[in-house]
């Protein structure tokens, strides 16, 4: 009797150090759903990388490829201007973008775009000021000593992040997944436990 109460309590410890309780086991979840918040909160800042506004269009003189990040606060463009015979852009060009509200409840205003010269090939970009989220007429203005040209697209200004109900919509699978995953697992400890007659 005294060799059966041994195996017994031997099996309980081997259970219980093989078997992690409950409140650890929704505590490593929880700390799991904290990393994936803080993982996903500078992302959140921005819903994703600039989008092509126009790509490798004709403009006169010129072929040009522009960039978009329209947020609301402040919305980023970037354009790539090439002569359309090759060789070397003149050293006037000037690029502006300038926005106005489809709603036209504001005036057009334009802004100059700034050359990044740290790369390799010409590259303009400005941030422009976007008050509210609705839908925007952008117009691009390229003027050099090669000839003037200018093209309109229209983009839809969005906020600058995620929202906590769309955050919250974000998690619901991997909280979902959590919460199944918790529950097979304490299925599984109360079958082994009976199992050895714990």
């Amino acid at each position: 009797m005294k060799h059966r109460r041994h195996r017994g309590t031997q099996r309980r410890t081997i259970v219980s150090s093989l078997s992690p309780s409950a409140p650890s086991v929704m505590r490593a979840f929880v700390s799991a759903a904290v990393i994936v918040l803080t993982c996903h909160a500078p992302a959140a800042a921005h819903e994703g990388p600039p989008f092509p506004l126009l790509m490798d269009k004709n403009l006169g003189p010129y072929i040009v490829s522009v960039w978009a990040d329209p947020d609301v606060g402040t919305g980023n463009f970037f354009i790539v201007p090439e002569l359309l015979q090759g060789g070397a852009l003149p050293n006037d060009v000037k690029v502006e973008v300038c926005v106005r509200p489809m709603s036209g409840r504001l005036n057009e205003a334009c802004y100059t775009a700034v050359r990044d010269h740290a790369r390799q090939r010409v590259q303009y970009q400005i941030g422009v000021p976007f008050d509210v989220q609705e839908h925007w007429q952008v117009r691009l203005v390229l003027q050099s000593s090669s000839g003037k040209a200018e093209a309109k697209a229209n983009v839809e200004v969005t906020p600058p992040g995620l929202g906590r109900w769309e955050l919250l919509l974000y998690l619901l699978p991997f909280i979902a997944a959590g919460f199944l995953w918790l529950m097979a697992f304490l299925r599984k400890q109360r079958h082994l436990k009976a199992a050895v007659g714990v």
